[in-house]
């Protein structure tokens, strides 16, 4: 099987999660560039990528608490 193949059957089997994963790292990079463009001009470069590093846990700290949530809706109901 070609890359080209895996990657197809890939987002054919996890196209919304890879919507998802899309969106949050957009919305990350604009949070981040913004933040670092308006509040923290002075800041040096490497807190640009400090914040940008910072994204990964916040990526599985947004979603597992999304997946608790869910999870706590659902035994509500």
């Amino acid at each position: 099987m070609s890359l080209g193949d895996r990657i197809r059957s890939h987002v054919r089997d996890n196209p919304t999660g890879m919507v998802h994963d899309l969106l949050f790292a957009v919305a990350w990079v604009a949070f981040v560039t913004v933040l670092t463009s308006t509040v923290f001009t002075s800041a040096p470069r490497w807190a640009y990528y400090l914040f940008m590093l910072a994204g990964i846990p916040a990526y599985f700290g947004f979603f597992i608490s999304l997946e608790i949530a869910k999870e706590q809706q659902a035994a509500r109901d």
